[in-house]
């Protein structure tokens, strides 16, 4: 998807892939890279941004699809596969593959927790290790984890042993990459 748009305020974005933030300014043009998880990646004569769902209102003109897993009103359920779940709905801005299918998430942990919810914690890494949008990533997942029902805490944690290298990725996400 590459089509240009106009920003109707000024709008909070993070600079890919320094992870610096930013704000860009109402009236700019901006032209749409990728639209995955409900995140939004634009290109400017800047340079590329990383614009959240929640900003994604800024953009002129743009209807946000979001592709949510199974969650919300009609899952009451909590399951370890809803958290899978959720995590392929996080994708690097730069790269149109889930962090799951990209062999970024390398450990998932459900635990009780005090209150008789759950606890989870994730351990996931970058595909290099100077991305500075690592933590915009990892946030993201982590608000996607506590949004499902029954989860009291949600951690992600950012590690680097193993280095990730391009044969962690699924079979999946080869496919979506046309690496087979």
């Amino acid at each position: 998807m590459k089509q240009e748009f106009t920003l109707t305020r000024d709008c909070p974005a993070t600079v890919i892939p320094a992870g610096d933030k930013v704000t860009l300014k109402a009236g700019e043009s901006v032209l749409i890279t990728q639209t995955l998880g409900g995140n939004v990646t634009v290109r400017t004569g800047q340079g590329l941004f990383h614009i959240a769902r929640e900003d994604n209102g800024a953009i002129g003109g743009y209807k946000s699809v979001v592709e949510k897993p199974s969650l919300g009103s009609a899952q009451t359920v909590f399951s370890e596969a809803a958290v899978w779940d959720a995590l392929k709905t996080c994708f690097d801005p730069e790269i149109p593959v889930n962090i799951v299918d990209l062999g970024l998430v390398y450990d998932l942990a459900v635990d009780k927790a005090p209150m008789g919810g759950h606890a989870v914690e994730v351990k996931m890494t970058l595909t290099a290790p100077g991305c500075g949008m690592g933590p915009v990533i990892a946030e993201d997942a982590r608000q996607k984890i506590a949004a499902l029902p029954t989860v009291e805490s949600a951690k992600v944690h950012i590690v680097w042993d193993p280095q990730w290298t391009p044969q962690m990725i699924s079979d999946t996400g080869r496919k979506a990459l046309g690496l087979e």
